[in-house]
């Protein structure tokens, strides 16, 4: 899958797709965070070579000039490094609501400046879509889930590979059967009505790969583990992914966005801390969208025996749930076996309930910006949704005339329009045919805060600060596209820093595509022949000589640690 002119196809000779749609499409609004958010303040240029940058304009075209340099091995032990989510600094922050699990980046001084090998004897990963159901041994070489949960079906090793049966603690008849019932029980899963969703504790993905085949794209998401490898595995099959955790900091999505949110026993205890876990998904979920859960307390009358409880426990357990639901606007839209599925009214009369000072919880009025997600802390408030907008499900077209309709939040985007929405439409239709020229496969970005807007139409995304390190494991995606981020950003992200962290996440013989300024362009490819990528320099489509598209490769290599 690609994105080509604004729309999502399928490719069948690449496996860019599920990986690709969400990192590209966060590389552009980057920026408008970077300039908000950044603890570290990093800098790679001093205010002199800010100005050559703007008198260069009027002048004659000037470069940065950097010494070659060669990027040491990190070491075999950092294969599955991922810096902000390290388990070897976990002791240093606390317990409580797993807070030791959220991002913590390190501090300048203790950053890595060196390359991040694969797994000994590491494969060039199986292609899309058959990766969906397996992948290489090497590749992943965590065999705990296999031996621990091997009667769950969740994965199996057979010679050189793991393979993915579709199992999980709560699809005894696999994933198929599963997500069938749950369409029966939600019809709009099957007209295009339903597009993105989001799925907590995600296990390998299973849910979530499920749903790519019917035309749903879903955020999987899980917090780091030692040794389970969850998260890895489902990028490893290109199935979208990111480490993250509700604990006490919000999520980094905007506020109604997903159409469907999802907990297959995820262990979160939902009623618990006031509920405030249970109000982030409030937060980020569409007005008219649809949260589903299966396990406790759901069909407790049946289930009870096997969770270590008491009925009268577990049905104590649903009381409260469906009570704090309730509280927060959602209805029981349906229940079946396992699967109970609520609502998100569309209707804001519901929150005037909130009013009464007396209530839980209460509407949230601190002044938060409901889209703020970076760093931000979980508040036990309802975040009400702006009435001004049509963001609830049922006013959005379906997909994928979802795709080409200007949302209507697009307005709330700096200087944002109907009309600048279809020029920025129009614009990627000429540079993705540009670059179908240069590679054979592509996916957009975009500027400004626009995640909204990207889940309006039917695409899906994260907030992130490329000053600091994405919430990913090593070798995640097959090709990294970046717009202007060095002219953006080069006064606050160290450039190394920035590169070193796109060698990190980006797989062995994929490419990147870097748009810069040719103040920038001979840096960038003197420090990427320095990380092994080979480079080379292309004319944008309108052949503007300020500005080059930069096409690398990262080249397979192997540990000197390597056996």
């Amino acid at each position: 899958m690609k994105h080509k002119d604004g729309k999502l196809i399928q490719d069948k000779n690449t496996r860019i797709v599920p990986m690709t749609v969400l990192l590209i499409v966060l590389c552009g609004f980057s920026f408008y965070l970077g300039k908000i958010y950044c603890p570290e303040k990093d800098r790679i240029l001093a205010n002199d070579v800010a100005k050559a940058v703007e008198s260069s304009k009027a002048a004659a075209p000037v470069s940065l000039q950097v010494k070659s340099v060669s990027f040491p091995d990190c070491g075999i032990g950092y294969q599955d490094y991922t810096p902000c989510t390290d388990p070897k600094r976990w002791k240093k922050y606390g317990v409580h609501r797993l807070t030791f699990m959220e991002r913590h980046c390190p501090p300048h001084f203790e950053k890595k400046e060196c390359l991040v090998p694969p797994p000994d004897g590491y494969k060039t990963p199986i292609k899309w879509p058959t990766s969906k159901n397996e992948c290489w041994y090497r590749n992943v070489p965590y065999d705990w889930i296999n031996k621990q949960k091997s009667n769950q079906h969740w994965l199996q090793k057979e010679g050189e590979k793991f393979r993915f049966p579709g199992g999980g603690t709560m699809f005894p008849n696999g994933v198929g059967a599963y997500v069938d019932l749950m369409q029966d029980l939600i019809p709009g899963m099957k007209d295009g009505t339903i597009r993105t969703a989001i799925d907590t504790g995600c296990g390998v993905a299973s849910w979530g790969g499920d749903l790519l085949d019917r035309g749903i794209l879903t955020v999987s998401l899980a917090p780091r583990d030692n040794h389970e490898a969850q998260v890895q595995f489902a990028l490893e099959r290109g199935i979208p992914a990111i480490l993250g955790i509700i604990s006490t900091q919000r999520l980094p999505f905007p506020s109604n966005s997903f159409d469907m949110a999802h907990c297959s026993r995820c262990l979160i205890p939902w009623t618990e801390f006031g509920g405030i876990y249970l109000l982030e998904v409030h937060r980020i979920l569409r007005p008219g969208g649809f949260w589903v859960l299966s396990g406790p307390p759901v069909n407790y009358e049946n289930r009870w025996k096997g969770w270590n409880t008491t009925i009268a426990d577990q049905k104590s357990d649903y009381d409260k749930l469906q009570k704090l639901l309730t509280s927060m606007c959602f209805k029981l839209f349906d229940k079946k076996d396992d699967i109970a599925v609520w609502q998100k009214s569309s209707d804001n009369s519901c929150y005037k309930q909130l009013d009464n000072p007396d209530v839980y919880p209460p509407k949230c009025d601190d002044g938060t910006e409901p889209d703020s997600a970076w760093y931000t802390p979980l508040r036990p408030c309802v975040v009400v949704p702006n009435q001004k907008r049509k963001i609830a499900l049922p006013s959005l077209p379906k997909w994928p005339e979802r795709l080409h309709s200007a949302p209507e939040r697009v307005a709330d985007v700096r200087g944002g329009s109907d009309g600048t929405f279809n020029h920025d439409d129009s614009k990627w239709k000429v540079r993705t045919k540009h670059y179908k020229k240069l590679l054979p496969a592509i996916v957009s970005s975009y500027a400004e805060n626009t995640l909204p807007v990207v889940y309006d139409r039917g695409l899906i995304g994260t907030y992130h600060d490329w000053c600091e390190a994405f919430s990913t494991y090593p070798r995640t995606y097959d090709l990294l596209h970046v717009d202007s981020l060095f002219t953006s950003e080069s006064h606050r992200c160290d450039m190394k820093s920035v590169l070193l962290e796109m060698d990190r996440i980006l797989r062995p013989n994929g490419y990147a595509i870097i748009r810069e300024s040719i103040y920038f362009t001979d840096a960038i490819t003197t420090m990427a022949k320095g990380m092994k990528w080979s480079c080379r320099t292309e004319d944008n489509e309108y052949g503007v000589e300020k500005e080059k598209v930069l096409i690398c490769q990262k080249k397979l290599w192997y540990s000197k640690q390597s056996s």
